[in-house]
């Protein structure tokens, strides 16, 4: 709805902006001593991939990127929600 709205490059820089801000709140549960090292590296790094993409889809769009990125983002939080259990369990936090 939102590139009909407000058009395709807005809708690109709110991806980008949103994936930023998605990336630093993973980060939280470090911050808050609910998570260790495990989760720390394992955030940064598909924190980092996911805003990578999001950046390569702002800077140049096409449909396989958006595509891939929306693939990624499907599959970003439940590695998330894994490496934090992992981290829970191996680590004890």
């Amino acid at each position: 709805m939102l590139p009909v709205t407000h058009g395709s490059e807005f809708t690109r820089l709110q991806i980008l902006l949103y994936t930023l801000l998605l990336v630093a709140t993973t980060l939280l549960p470090v911050a808050m001593g609910m998570a260790g090292w495990i989760y720390m590296l394992s955030a940064l790094a598909l924190g980092g991939w996911f805003s990578l993409l999001s950046y390569s889809l702002y800077r140049r769009y096409s449909e396989a990127l958006a595509k891939k990125t929306f693939r990624y983002s499907i599959n970003y939080l439940a590695l998330l929600f894994a490496f934090l259990l992992a981290d829970h369990y191996l680590l004890g936090t």
